[in-house]
């Protein structure tokens, strides 16, 4: 029993620091923000933060790698169920309409990257390509059961999808954008696909 609240503990302890980089960092910029600001926010000490990371940057990467985590979940378990290429524009409304909920870790991702070549590098490398690698599987397969036509080439339309996925669904229009537009935008997306 002491070693399951020991695990929960540790595991609370590291997403409350997980969860208190993402709000400063996404606020304040991986550089304005301090271990001592980051430690107070999520209510530990000082030198907690390196029990469970190496370093500022390791909080920093694992941030943006955890939130890429999730959406790319999401999106692989959304693209296994779709059955035509209408599901794009369901698929692309319901992204759009949830980012909201992914805001600061999008600010963090975005705003930070151009600065740190190691969180860019692992954003493209962990993020950006399994989330084409996904997208091509679901190409292929939705052309072998033609839905799309067989002339297309999966790997350039899961590159064009991913590229639209990000540009449409992260862009700061589509954050304050009303559903209305939100749900346009998104059929848009599906019609040219």
């Amino acid at each position: 029993m002491k070693l399951s609240h020991t695990i929960t503990t540790e595991t609370d302890t590291r997403t409350r620091i997980l969860q208190s980089a993402q709000t400063l960092f996404a606020a304040q910029g991986f550089d304005g923000t301090t271990t001592k600001d980051l430690a107070n926010h999520a209510g530990v000490a000082e030198g907690t933060l390196f029990r469970y990371f190496s370093n500022k940057k390791a909080i920093l990467v694992e941030v943006a790698t955890q939130g890429w985590i999730k959406i790319l979940t999401d999106l692989l378990t959304e693209l296994s169920e779709m059955a035509s290429y209408k599901s794009i524009a369901q698929m692309m409304f319901r992204r759009m309409t949830n980012m909201q909920e992914n805001l600061d870790m999008m600010r963090v991702c975005f705003m930070e990257a151009q600065f740190h070549p190691e969180l860019r590098d692992k954003i493209q490398a962990d993020v950006i390509g399994k989330m084409t690698e996904i997208a091509e599987i679901y190409f292929t397969e939705a052309i072998e059961k033609g839905i799309y036509r067989p002339s297309l080439d999966p790997k350039v339309i899961a590159r064009v999808f991913v590229g639209m996925f990000a540009v449409a669904g992260f862009s700061n229009e589509t954050m304050t954008t009303n559903p209305l537009d939100l749900r346009a935008m998104a059929e848009g997306i599906a019609d040219i696909f």
